[in-house]
């Protein structure tokens, strides 16, 4: 594929033919919440064809954005991580998804929440400054996508797959974010149902202080 170019020296003009092309942020997305063989990413970007995506990951391994890595075991797979300049695009993909987020409404017909992408919205909408003498756990499901985020005086850890002592089990859809923009209040969530809860109903409020649109 032909290398995109603008014909400007300039550092954002380089970023984008980077990361500009289509597909290219939503991968390093991806990576960002861990390294993933190629069928994760695949399986992660289920609309990318797959000739697209190893070009995408030639292009970012070129850029010296990703970089392959192969593991003893199963003996030569192969996994894709960021490098550490790849790594420091961490703040712009949150604060671009954050902004980003501001205008969604409701998924199109063919619209999927993916784990990843839910990992890192909540990363990207974590206030640390609201956290900072909390101590917390949650569950979520939103969808098929189950997910918890555990808040420990600052500290945000986000991973995949249910949490067994969360102290709140949040399920819901569409509504997540209307509750974190502030368009939908705990309360009306709750009285509507478009959240249902196990465990102790006033942590809702407490999720929706700690991360915000």
């Amino acid at each position: 594929m032909a290398k995109r170019e603008y014909g400007q020296f300039c550092g954002l003009v380089r970023a984008l033919e980077f990361v500009g092309e289509r597909w290219a942020l939503l991968i390093v997305r991806d990576l960002l919440v861990s390294p993933k063989r190629f069928t994760d990413l695949r399986q992660g970007l289920p609309k990318i064809p797959t000739n697209i995506l190893s070009a995408r990951l030639k292009e970012l391994e070129q850029a010296g954005v990703v970089r392959r890595r192969v593991l003893p075991r199963p003996l030569g797979s192969v996994v894709y991580e960021l490098t550490e300049y790849g790594n420091e695009l961490e703040d712009i993909v949150m604060r671009l998804g954050r902004w980003g987020a501001k205008a969604l409404t409701v998924p199109g017909p063919e619209e999927i929440v993916t784990v990843d992408s839910m990992i890192m919205a909540m990363r990207s909408t974590f206030r640390p400054e609201a956290a900072r003498d909390v101590t917390v756990s949650y569950e979520l499901r939103v969808g098929p996508v189950v997910f918890h985020v555990r808040v420990d005086h600052g500290k945000l850890t986000v991973k995949e797959g249910p949490l067994p002592d969360a102290e709140l089990v949040i399920e819901t859809g569409p509504a997540i974010k209307a509750l974190m923009a502030d368009e939908l209040s705990p309360e009306d969530a709750i009285a509507n149902g478009s959240v249902r809860l196990t465990g102790e109903p006033k942590l809702l409020s407490r999720f929706v202080e700690l991360f915000h649109i």
